[in-house]
């Protein structure tokens, strides 16, 4: 297969003879590039599609309207063929509000066939002999102009998407697994529509919380609330306006004047001078406030919810093995919390399990069954952990 720069999308005349070219064709291999490592509000910087007869990427930072993409992906007659879709879906659901129908993960078929290894570069070195340019794998594609080699890598994720999509097709069909995989794809077109992972809430994300003295929590509330407002103000990551690390230290130390700040060179000196008062008013409020209380838990589940659980997962990992697949391959671990703390004992009670369709309860339905039936009737055992490896 030949390499040139792909077709670049940037007016609405020219995304109508995009969609005429796209709509006369059975499948479109379909990708995105976001900046969620440049902004506090990712959005969605390219689309790339690539057809059988070229490569195309939308730019959906100019002043394009991008609705009429929406019909396309929502056609049941054309096939979508993503790597790794639940994260476009998602992005491409919150950014556009498209609906998604019929679509095909090459990821996902990976996995249900048992391939060793499923990352997107693997796959197409180990089928393809494609070896990945890695100076674009943290690239800010939010940036314009983009230069043609930037485009040629954006490209690259769908250019092989439909010969890939035709080798997996043709082994999920002699294997038997096509009607798995598409149960796998038709969920992964309901995926919601992602948010944004920060904001106050992400506090509570941060581990060892448990572990400190009330003030030090205080005092690194303070500071997490700071960086937040100041990395939604400048649109960046708040990891770029203060790495966690440097607010663990400011918290456990306290400094209380800029020349104890300084003294502990936790900041480059532009950092020092932009946000030292900032950081040391965060600090006298940390210390002034009690700890926020933390979120409220959930009800901790039985004894015998989780001797149902674990007798679950030690069923799903004899399947795994056999078939030679991950254990979530077969269920996710949703999926075994709800069958043990609904407990159903008949066929019709499966039917609303989340991440249990038609052919996982056809394939796996009468021995879940069985292991939840002998499970009950087991003393209950105690167990320390709810989510042990």
């Amino acid at each position: 297969m030949s390499r040139s720069v792909p077709a670049l999308v940037r007016s609405n005349e020219q995304l109508t003879a995009l969609l005429r070219h796209l709509f006369a064709h059975r499948a479109v291999a379909v990708d995105t590039e976001s900046n969620s490592l440049y902004a506090y509000h990712e959005r969605v910087c390219l689309i790339q599609f690539s057809t059988e007869d070229g490569d195309f990427i939308v730019d959906p930072l100019t002043e394009i309207d991008l609705s009429p993409l929406g019909d396309l992906f929502a056609d049941p007659t054309i096939q979508k063929v993503f790597h790794a879709a639940e994260q476009d879906v998602a992005n491409l659901k919150r950014d556009f509000g498209f609906r998604f129908a019929n679509l095909f993960d090459t990821m996902w078929a990976a996995r249900i066939l048992g391939w060793p290894r499923i990352g997107l570069a693997d796959i197409l070195e180990e089928t393809f002999g494609v070896r990945t340019d890695k100076r674009y794998q943290r690239y800010n594609w939010g940036k314009r102009p983009l230069p043609p080699e930037a485009l040629k890598y954006a490209s690259r994720d769908t250019h092989y998407l439909l010969p890939l999509r035709d080798l997996q097709v043709e082994a999920l069909e002699r294997s038997g697994r096509m009607e798995e995989a598409a149960e796998v794809f038709a969920q992964l077109a309901e995926t919601g529509p992602a948010s944004n992972p920060f904001g106050p809430s992400a506090f509570w994300r941060l581990k060892g919380l448990e572990d400190l003295p009330p003030q030090e929590r205080a005092v690194l509330y303070e500071l997490f609330l700071w960086r937040d407002r100041e990395a939604a103000r400048r649109d960046v990551p708040p990891f770029r306006v203060m790495g966690e690390r440097t607010m663990r230290v400011l918290a456990r130390l306290r400094p209380h004047t800029p020349d104890e700040l300084a003294r502990l060179r936790l900041l480059r000196r532009r950092t020092f001078q932009k946000y030292g008062k900032a950081i040391l008013e965060a600090i006298a409020r940390g210390e002034r406030n009690p700890p926020p209380p933390p979120p409220a838990a959930p009800s901790p589940p039985s004894e015998s919810v989780i001797q149902r659980y674990h007798a679950l997962r030690a069923w799903r990992r004899q399947v795994a093995a056999e078939r030679g697949v991950q254990n979530d391959v077969v269920l996710p671990n949703a999926a075994l919390w709800a069958l043990a703390e609904r407990n159903p004992s008949s066929p019709d009670d499966l039917v609303d399990i989340p991440g249990l369709g038609p052919w996982k309860r056809k394939t796996y339905g009468p021995a879940i069954l069985k292991v939840l039936a002998a499970s009950s009737q087991q003393p209950a055992t105690r167990f320390r952990r709810r989510n042990s490896p």
